[in-house]
């Protein structure tokens, strides 16, 4: 089960609430990924290969 405090949430979220953000929390082998603004709906756990793909598709959205 994943505390509170196991959750970082990007420094490109902004002050306050996190308006459109994702938050992230080590899983073992995985990382846990969850919307910030409804914490309580659940995660997903991603693998490695999964995780860095996603990170990948971020990060050329942002640049697109």
């Amino acid at each position: 089960m994943l505390a509170p405090g196991d959750w970082r949430k990007s420094s490109y979220s902004g002050s306050g609430d996190g308006n459109a953000c994702v938050e992230v929390a080590p899983l073992g082998l995985a990382i846990a990924v969850r919307d910030s603004k409804d914490p309580g709906r659940g995660h997903l756990a991603l693998g490695e290969a999964a995780f860095g793909a996603f990170l990948a598709a971020l990060k050329a959205s942002r640049q697109g």
